[in-house]
């Protein structure tokens, strides 16, 4: 495959994983706003919490999307499984564009916002093993940590474009009682829209495995359980940490701004959109530096920093007395991040073979982000609604701290990459 279609490849496959992320993450950006249109009228911290639940129960449906899109992956090809998430995820984003409100549905406003979620749940707990199996066998050996990295520049692009969106509506268009009232509807239409033009785009994109019929061990569960034991607990150990860390300083990172610090709506996602912005360049930096001396240095440098300083950060966060000083202290820490997100889909993907590669991929990162990224705005909010807040700081050291004796125990997968053997 020449460059120039290697490239056309790599931006085919990361243009879907992009939208999809960005529907995902528009709820999170927009609960602020829609929390009390779906429940009833209360403390801000309890409607926030609902909603975090909703958020909480979508991830559950990831494992399941792990397993349904890593066997399809596997079995038909990388191309149908990602056109079909991305399906999915704009008719979520279209249930919830379109929802009728507590006032006039009643129960069954909540009830269809969760079932909206539900199917968000299934496609991107797809997405992932799919996006990340896609974009590392279509790079070089020598730039596979490079090109993978771009996973996480479009997953934390599509956060990007959400609060992009956001800072539009709340500065240009909309007043704060338009958005509270029905401005929110806005991004869930748009995230419904280009949704059906990443299922265009994807339609044409090139693929990266040939599947040959009665090959029975392809996407077989059987086959991942029995033969990879070693590679899933390894997927599931090095995900615990950086996971929760990620969730933690992206995606509740603004209602802890406006629910901790005390800032405006408005300024925390202003703070957020930056912080976001500088945190997706330094993504391939990273990737480009794990090709030169490995992926071991740069989990480890994670794990040891953020055992350290998640505490102090946090801490210092919730106590910074201007905004400059929040936004070093964040900017520190999705540094700190970087050294796990950047290469954690190139390192999953390196320690599988071929044939159940998506699934082994998919299935026990979803299953982990479930019950550790999907959590993390609920039990944040759950510590600070009875007073003890930094309980959650001390949680998520101890998760990091785990992830960390994977990564001292870790072969560095560049060198003992499955793909290696592959070419």
């Amino acid at each position: 495959m020449t460059t120039l279609l290697r490239i056309r490849a790599i931006f085919t496959g990361s243009v879907g994983n992009l939208v999809e992320w960005y529907d995902w993450y528009a709820y999170a950006a927009f609960a602020i706003y829609f929390a009390p249109s779906f429940f009833p009228k209360g403390n801000p911290t309890a409607q926030l919490l609902d909603t975090a639940a909703i958020f909480a129960v979508g991830f559950l449906m990831r494992p399941v999307g792990g397993w349904l899109f890593g066997t399809i992956a596997d079995r038909t090809g990388r191309k149908t499984a990602m056109t079909l998430s991305v399906l999915l995820m704009s008719l979520g984003s279209l249930m919830i564009a379109v929802a009728p409100t507590y006032q006039t549905a009643g129960l069954f406003s909540p009830i269809l916002l969760l079932l909206a979620r539900l199917l968000q749940g299934l496609s991107v707990g797809g997405e992932y093993g799919t996006s990340a199996t896609y974009l590392s066998e279509i790079s070089t050996p020598d730039k596979r940590g490079f090109y993978s990295s771009f996973q996480y520049v479009t997953l934390i692009g599509g956060q990007l474009i959400a609060l992009g969106v956001q800072l539009i509506l709340q500065k240009v268009f909309l007043t704060p009682d338009q958005l509270h009232a029905w401005g929110w509807r806005i991004p869930f239409v748009i995230g419904a829209l280009l949704s059906l033009f990443a299922l265009i785009i994807r339609r044409h994109m090139e693929e990266t495995i040939s599947v040959k019929k009665g090959d029975e061990k392809r996407g077989s569960l059987k086959v991942l359980f029995n033969e990879h034991p070693r590679a899933i607990l390894t997927v599931v150990g090095l995900t615990m940490g950086g996971t929760l860390a990620f969730y933690t300083y992206t995606t509740y990172m603004q209602k802890f701004l406006v629910n901790t610090v005390h800032l405006t709506k408005e300024r925390s996602t202003v703070l957020t959109f930056w912080l976001m912005l500088i945190y997706a360049c330094i993504q391939p930096l990273c990737g480009w530096l794990s090709d030169k001396i490995g992926r071991k240095p740069l989990l480890i440098t994670f794990g040891v920093a953020g055992t350290l300083f998640t505490v102090p950060i946090l801490t210092a966060v919730s106590h910074a007395s201007t905004e400059t000083t929040a936004f070093l202290l964040l900017l520190t820490a999705l540094l700190i991040v970087s050294g796990y997100t950047s290469i954690n889909a190139v390192v999953k993907a390196e320690l599988f073979p071929s044939q159940v590669r998506a699934l082994g991929v998919g299935l026990p990162y979803a299953l982990t982000v479930a019950i550790f990224g999907g959590t993390a705005e609920y039990i944040a909010l759950y510590c600070k609604n009875i007073g003890h807040e930094s309980w959650y700081y001390w949680y998520v050291t101890v998760c990091v701290f785990v992830s960390l004796l994977v990564y001292v125990f870790l072969r560095d997968t560049r060198k003992t990459s499955y793909m290696n053997r592959e070419l």
